[in-house]
């Protein structure tokens, strides 16, 4: 007979809550534990099942794409190695010389970011869309595919571009690891996997587009930068790149903003316009930080400052 009399009757788990609270001991505890972590992981997985269902099919299968637990776990890796794993690596160790592989590296993206453009534009971009409310569309279309595997190859991408910290650390340049250069490459994967899942097409890819744009630029600049100081006169252009990226921010955030101001849009997923615009406005104030501090109050590169030049150190886009 339980000591709380109400609890009568009722089911195992709840007579078990009973006896522990009337007679406490390290068992009980330990097996009410049991009990409400197996409840929260059910739960967890009922929520999980409910909410795939309605993840688009047609990227089920692709690579990083059955569920987020693989991108989790390069994700968390990539933080622990550029933030501490790498930096004692490398502690007793002269850096590494990758100048020829930064030369192949940074102009490799170079090609894929037009690749990218390119297929972003013929699949909706140049051939349809109104850069208004553009919806996904989730037939299987050969524009439709196309669409859903450049936002893939998009996503696939920044795992790629995770190389950029992770040659910082092996080189020794321990400065660049920022908070806003890490946050960037590891939040981008790890949303962008959300989108693919389950909405790879629309409005929503806008800022893919412009961001391929941009590393066409940025990575040009690293990958001439790379080629040594005899190309360094090349690259006057440098002072703006800062500039670009906040431009690039700001267009983001103006485009996604229009969908609060239309009256009647069906794009299926508007918590991905939530997301961009706080991804946008995110980023632009902390582009905004970095360029006060690096420029204004000259905290970072008071040699360029001196010369009247702006130097994009900064490798984060």
């Amino acid at each position: 007979m339980a000591c709380l009399p109400w609890l009568v009757g009722k089911t195992c788990e709840v007579q078990l809550l009973s006896d522990c609270l009337c007679s406490p001991s390290v068992s009980c505890c330990q097996a009410v534990c049991k009990m409400a972590f197996n409840e929260l992981t059910s739960t967890a997985v009922r929520l999980y099942d409910e909410w795939i269902k309605d993840a688009d099919p047609r990227t089920s299968n692709w690579l990083l794409m059955s569920n987020p637990v693989p991108q989790t776990i390069i994700i968390a890796s990539y933080i622990y190695f550029v933030w501490s794993l790498g930096p004692r690596l490398m502690e007793n160790r002269k850096p590494f010389d990758l100048k020829q592989v930064l030369i192949v590296y940074n102009f490799s993206l170079v090609g894929l970011s037009l690749y990218m453009c390119y297929e972003f534009l013929m699949s909706g971009w140049a051939t349809g869309y109104s850069f208004g409310c553009d919806i996904v569309d989730y037939s299987n279309s050969p524009q439709a595919m196309r669409m859903a595997w450049t936002c893939w190859l998009y996503y696939f991408s920044k795992f790629i571009e995770m190389l950029d910290t992770v040659f910082f650390v092996l080189r020794k340049k321990n400065s660049q690891v920022t908070f806003l250069h890490v946050y960037h490459h590891s939040i981008m994967p790890f949303t962008w996997w959300f989108g693919v899942k389950f909405a790879p097409g629309g409005l929503g890819t806008f800022h893919a587009l412009l961001n391929c744009i941009v590393h066409v630029i940025m990575y040009t600049y690293y990958g001439v930068s790379a080629m040594g100081p005899a190309y360094h006169k090349y690259l006057w252009w440098k002072k703006y790149l800062t500039t670009i990226q906040l431009i690039q921010f700001v267009i983001v955030t103006s485009h996604i903003g229009q969908y609060f101001f239309m009256k009647d849009c069906p794009y299926q997923y508007p918590v991905f316009v939530y997301i961009i615009g706080l991804y946008g406005l995110v980023f632009l104030m902390l582009f905004l930080h970095f360029w006060y501090h690096a420029y204004t109050k000259g905290k970072r590169l008071p040699k360029v400052l001196q010369n009247g030049n702006g130097l994009h150190r900064e490798k984060a886009e």
